[in-house]
């Protein structure tokens, strides 16, 4: 499977003029829209929710802070309101890699198309 990457934009609710626009891959393992700490001061002051313990994809342990409310919209899709968690990030070559998780897609009603590697939108969302 190829890398999908999608434009994002993140914004304080309080104060719109606090944003953050990026490319992100889309990481269905992981479950919220992930930020490097690096950028936290870029969204202005939000409201810390909770710490917590992390496992990435190379089975290390890591902390992560969960701070919102924010609202998100994945370029092509509707916008959310939702959290976002911010984890340390070591850049590769100077750039960071933001990670888009399951539960923003779900809620933006994102698929990802497997062949054609790019993300579609959910007609309809499940009830069942």
């Amino acid at each position: 499977m190829g890398r999908i990457i999608s434009p994002v934009r993140i914004e304080n609710l309080a104060d719109s003029s606090k944003s953050i626009l990026c490319d992100a891959l889309v990481d269905t393992g992981a479950s919220h829209l992930v930020l490097p700490a690096a950028w936290k001061e870029r969204l202005g002051e939000l409201e810390l929710i909770e710490t917590i313990q992390l496992e990435t994809a190379t089975q290390e342990s890591v902390s992560g802070e969960i701070w919102g409310p924010v609202r998100i919209r994945i370029e092509g899709f509707r916008r959310i309101y939702n959290e976002v968690l911010f984890v340390e990030m070591k850049p590769a070559d100077g750039i960071y890699e933001p990670l888009i998780g399951s539960l923003v897609l779900e809620q933006s009603q994102a698929a990802v198309d497997r062949l054609g590697h790019r993300l579609t939108k959910v007609k309809r969302m499940d009830l069942k």
